[in-house]
């Protein structure tokens, strides 16, 4: 019997044996930069050596004397905040399933709230990605539904009538057994889901969608997709190989995380929450810790520096 590979466990030990000081995380960050540990030197207009300079956070060019900065434009630039907490803040976020809230992250690391915020934000701000185009010919499918984030009409669940703003549309779109995309829409008209499904589909593939009337169009777009719809209206949730199951899965997921956790999300910020969500949920069979892939998404980009905006999370205190 096939059993899939375990993510490889890694504790706060390794974590206290890997990173002790800042300087092991700057080193690291050069490292992992300069592989082989020679940066272009923008003076000397080639890759020279480069040793740490003791009394700054940068590496000095052997030739010329020019400095390195391994946090320049990444996540850390101009932070006072020291290595070692962010990269401890990076593992907190790594070692949960549903996320943890930034009031704990300030209980953790002992910086305060606002800090511990703006340091959230920034690291979720890593896990947006790229994802391929999803199925193919011959492939397991694809699954696509829609589902409503934010506040509930007194007396009434479910989808919310036209004009009403309490509520945000999420469309989410997975590869059975693969990887799966969250993307806040502005509504879900056939117009909205049909340019999801030519954008994010592949032709040939086969698609499972519930009843709603916005997934009409797709078996006339004339790019070979085979259509298979199931009823919920009627009650019926399986039929076949005919369901939406996965994708709901990951609504159920996400949706007591963030009622757990978070409490509630703006609408500006849902975004880079669904983009943790599902940069969780697409590592699911990796073998590599979480914590390291989280550090692998570091990477060089012009910093805007502006004030942090309000906290939208409510947590309790």
């Amino acid at each position: 019997m096939n059993r899939k590979p375990k993510m490889t466990r890694f504790t706060k030990k390794h974590f206290d044996a890997m990173f002790p000081d800042d300087a092991t995380c700057l080193d690291w960050l050069f490292r992992y930069f300069h592989s082989d540990g020679m940066p272009f030197c923008d003076k000397c207009q080639k890759k020279t050596k480069h040793h740490r300079v003791v009394s700054r956070p940068s590496y000095s060019c052997d030739h010329c004397g020019h400095h390195v900065h391994p946090t320049a434009d990444t996540i850390f630039h101009k932070s006072s905040t020291a290595l070692t907490t962010w990269f401890y803040a990076v593992y907190l976020i790594a070692s949960t399933r549903c996320g943890i809230s930034a009031k704990q992250i300030e209980r953790e690391t002992g910086v305060t709230y606002k800090t511990a915020w703006r340091m959230f934000k920034q690291i979720r701000s890593m896990l947006e990605e790229g994802v391929n185009p999803f199925g193919g010919p011959g492939g397991p499918g694809v699954e696509m539904d829609e589902t409503y984030m934010g506040g509930r009409r007194k007396g009434r669940a479910g989808r919310p009538m036209a004009g009403d703003k309490k509520k945000t549309a999420v469309v989410g779109i997975v590869e059975r057994k693969g990887r799966i995309k969250a993307l806040v829409a502005d509504d879900v008209k056939g117009s909205t889901l049909l340019g999801l499904v030519k954008e994010h589909i592949l032709p040939a593939s086969t698609v499972f969608t519930d009843e709603l009337n916005g997934y009409d169009g797709i078996k006339h777009l004339n790019r070979g997709y085979t259509h298979n719809r199931i009823h919920h209206s009627s009650k019926v949730y399986v039929v076949g190989d005919t369901h939406t199951n996965t994708v709901e899965g990951f609504w159920s997921l996400i949706k007591n995380g963030i009622r757990g956790v978070y409490h509630s999300v703006g609408k500006g910020y849902l975004q880079s929450y669904l983009n943790e969500y599902t940069f969780r949920y697409n590592r699911r069979f990796d073998t590599q810790p979480m914590f390291l892939s989280m550090l692998n998404q570091i990477e060089k980009r012009d910093i805007v520096v502006r004030r942090p905006p309000l906290a939208v999370e409510v947590e309790p205190f």
